[in-house]
C-alpha cells in the first residue's frame, strides 16, 4: 500500500499529461485515461522515456461501458485507486454567440463531459477508492465557474462569459461539496481545482501561465495530508470563492 494508484482522465496532453509526469515524478504510479488507445499509449510510452512509471488506460467519460471497462481494468491489475484527477473536459460554446444564443448542442455536448462525465467516474470507481488507505478526488474546475466572481464588475472574469462551459464548471464545484460531504467522516478528501489560464488548446496560445504551472494545483491536492482541506475551491493552495 505504500506506492500511490492514480488516475487522471483527459491525461494524454495539455494539463492533464503534465499532471502525469508531475505526479509520476513524485513515486506516484499513474495511469492515463484517454478516449483514444493509440494517444494514451504514445502519451504514456513518452513519460516512459523519461523513466517515470506511466501506463495507458482507454475510458471514454461520457461512455457508460467505456467506464465500467476501465474499472474492471483497474480492479484486476491493481485492487484499488489512490487518486482520481477527473481532468477530462471540454468547451463547446460559440464565442460568436450571447449566453441565450448558445445551442442546446453546446449545452449537452458540455455537460455530457464536464458534469455527468466526472460524476458517472466518480461514482464507478468510489468503491476502490475506499479500498485505499487515504483517497483523494480531484476535480477539475475553473476561475470560471465563480458565480461570486461573475456578479463583480471589477472582477477580471466578468466579461468572460461562455456560458455552457461556466456554467458545468460551477455545477462541477457543487458537486464537491455534496460529495465531500458526503465522504466527510472517510478517508478521502474530494476538491475541486482551478489550474489557472494555461496554454493549452482550450486556453490558447497567448494565455499568461505554463502548462508546468497549469498542473501544480491539481498535483497539490492529489498528494495532501490527512489535514489537507476538504470541499474546497483552490488553486495553487489559495481558496477561491464559489
Amino acid at each position: 500500500m505504500s506506492e500511490k494508484i492514480a488516475l487522471i482522465t483527459g491525461g494524454n496532453k495539455g494539463i492533464g499529461f503534465e499532471t502525469a509526469r508531475q505526479l509520476a515524478r513524485t513515486g506516484v504510479r499513474v495511469i492515463v485515461g484517454s478516449r483514444d488507445r493509440k494517444n494514451g499509449v504514445d502519451a504514456s510510452l513518452k513519460l516512459q522515456g523519461e523513466g517515470l512509471d506511466v501506463q495507458a488506460l482507454v475510458i471514454d467519460v461520457t461512455s457508460q461501458a467505456s467506464i465500467a471497462a476501465a474499472v474492471r481494468e483497474v480492479k484486476s491489475k491493481h485492487g484499488r485507486l489512490d487518486i482520481l484527477i477527473n481532468n477530462a473536459g471540454v468547451m463547446a460554446d460559440a464565442y460568436d454567440k450571447k449566453p441565450s444564443e448558445q445551442t442546446l448542442e453546446a449545452w449537452r455536448k458540455t455537460f455530457d463531459t464536464n458534469l455527468f462525465g466526472l460524476v458517472a467516474v466518480t461514482q464507478a470507481f468510489l468503491p476502490l477508492l475506499k479500498r485505499s488507505a487515504a483517497g483523494r478526488i480531484v476535480n477539475l474546475s475553473s476561475l470560471l465557474g465563480s458565480n461570486t466572481l461573475h456578479q463583480d464588475p471589477d472582477s477580471s472574469i466578468y466579461h468572460f462569459k461562455v456560458p455552457a462551459y461556466n456554467v458545468s464548471k460551477s455545477a462541477v464545484n457543487a458537486w464537491t461539496v455534496q460529495l465531500a460531504y458526503e465522504l466527510r467522516d472517510s478517508k478521502i478528501k474530494v476538491n475541486a481545482a482551478h489550474p489557472g489560464h494555461v496554454k493549452t488548446d482550450m486556453g490558447g496560445e497567448n494565455a499568461p501561465m505554463e502548462i508546468v504551472d497549469g498542473a501544480k494545483t491539481s498535483v497539490q491536492l492529489a498528494l495532501i495530508g490527512e489535514d489537507g482541506p476538504n470541499g474546497a475551491f483552490i488553486h495553487l493552495g489559495e481558496t477561491l470563492p464559489w
